[in-house]
């Protein structure tokens, strides 16, 4: 079966051909470790998992290379170091290590509760400095960068066809863009490649003197590093097409004289939370870890599938409670069975540019002995676990409970908490109540 999937570069749906049948390559741009991902960061993680399931299914799993970096050279890890530095007399260095290893292994443990495979390889920025400024150091040569004042900046003048991927002219992005008007800079678009550090700042020796790499080009080299000049698919949310991505191909076809970055290039859209942009000052902000403590990892990924990857997502409470019960009722119907079955129009559906949509609606007429198969190609590894089980209370019922619960103490009227409370510990329903504000529970019975 074909795999067709929209290009961001031509912006059309294309057939997809790897460079090499035998060895997919795909690269996604991962976190920036200075504290908890929201759940807008769940989606790319969730849509591209997916994605790295499939290529295992139709080109078998030893030949799919999945990498997804780590950020953990970037300014505001810079300053979550120096809070955490004050009053102790060791290497800043050291403490941006000790802080992106805790907020990473929460990374890791919250996308693993979601369903999400391990990829292939996950490069940490700080480990391969050295091949940046090896790459910087070609930009220069070829006259694609510039040394002014400390800084290494990329000359945008010299890619005619700087915009491509954002499918804007230089004029057009100049008019719309915020840029660092900095009096270095030979054009305003120019992007910084290397910036000088303080003795307060991490930093690394240089051809320019001690400094740090910036974000775009850390991606530009680790993707080269694990899967070569050119490569099948870059992936990534759509709000890194500009500047992030665009200057990732400038970067890296300057640097390999003009060879593509990468063949395919796929954007999941943007979420909003209860129809409003999530933010702090809205209040609505907040995290996979928090959403963790009070609904499934499996719920939170089907909810992610509901809607085509590509498209905006409203992310509800309702939207939730719905995806629970579907599960319920699957894990209900499907029969555990030795062969896993998948279905045709499920997979037609996953092969059409990722369609989850349809490929739920093709689970929904599924047979007992075919929901399985298409369930575990979707990630929902806990699936025979969960038959078993076979859903032993009704947990839309609690998760309904318990946000009635926190909204009658945020009213403060504790005689209402108390008393769902209570009716839930006599159906032997114990709640924890933790310390971020959110609420879980186990079954005692």
């Amino acid at each position: 079966m074909t795999l067709r999937l929209y290009n961001t570069l031509s912006r059309t749906k294309e057939d997809f051909v790897p460079l090499d049948p035998a060895h997919v390559g795909m690269y996604v741009c991962g976190p920036t470790v200075y504290d908890f991902a929201h759940i807008g960061n769940a989606r790319p993680v969730i849509v591209f998992d997916v994605l790295f399931r499939l290529l295992r299914h139709l080109y078998g799993e030893s030949h799919v290379t999945y990498v997804r970096n780590v950020t953990d050279i970037d300014d505001k890890i810079n300053t979550r170091a120096k809070e955490r530095l004050a009053g102790r007399d060791i290497p800043i260095l050291d403490v941006v290590r000790e802080l992106t290893d805790e907020t990473g292994r929460v990374y890791r443990e919250d996308v693993a509760a979601l369903g999400c495979l391990p990829p292939t390889d996950t490069p940490r920025a700080t480990e391969f400095v050295a091949e940046m400024i090896a790459m910087i150091e070609k930009l220069i040569v070829a006259g694609h960068a510039y040394v002014a004042d400390g800084h290494v900046l990329f000359d945008v003048s010299s890619k005619p066809d700087y915009g491509k991927l954002a499918h804007r002219s230089l004029d057009e992005m100049l008019a719309g863009a915020r840029v660092e008007v900095a009096p270095y800079k030979r054009n305003a678009m120019d992007f910084v490649l290397w910036k000088p550090s303080d003795a307060q700042t991490p930093g690394w020796e240089s051809p320019w003197g001690r400094g740090r790499p910036g974000w775009h080009i850390e991606c530009s080299a680790m993707g080269e590093a694990f899967l070569g000049e050119t490569f099948d698919i870059h992936g990534g949310g759509i709000d890194l097409v500009f500047p992030h991505h665009e200057n990732e191909i400038a970067q890296s076809e300057g640097a390999h004289g003009g060879h593509p970055l990468a063949r395919y290039w796929l954007h999941n859209g943007f979420l909003n939370v209860e129809g409003e942009k999530m933010s702090k000052s809205l209040g609505n902000f907040v995290t996979i870890h928090e959403l963790l403590q009070d609904w499934p990892g499996e719920v939170l990924r089907l909810n992610m599938l509901r809607a085509h990857y590509r498209q905006p997502m409203d992310w509800t409470l309702q939207g939730m409670k719905e995806s629970w019960s579907t599960l319920e009722r699957w894990y209900a119907e499907a029969e555990p069975v030795a062969d896993r079955h998948i279905g045709e129009g499920f997979l037609a559906a996953l092969c059409d540019d990722l369609n989850t949509p349809q490929a739920i609606a093709e689970l929904h007429k599924s047979e007992p002995k075919d929901l399985a198969g298409g369930l575990s190609l979707l990630g929902f590894s806990t699936i025979s676990e969960r038959i078993e089980q076979k859903a032993p209370v009704d947990m839309v019922e609690i998760a309904d409970a318990i946000a009635a619960r926190i909204a009658a103490r945020k009213a403060r009227n504790f005689k209402e908490a108390d008393r769902i409370r209570d009716e839930l510990v006599a159906r032997g329903i114990q709640l924890m109540d933790n310390p971020d504000g959110t609420t879980s529970w186990e079954l005692k019975r």
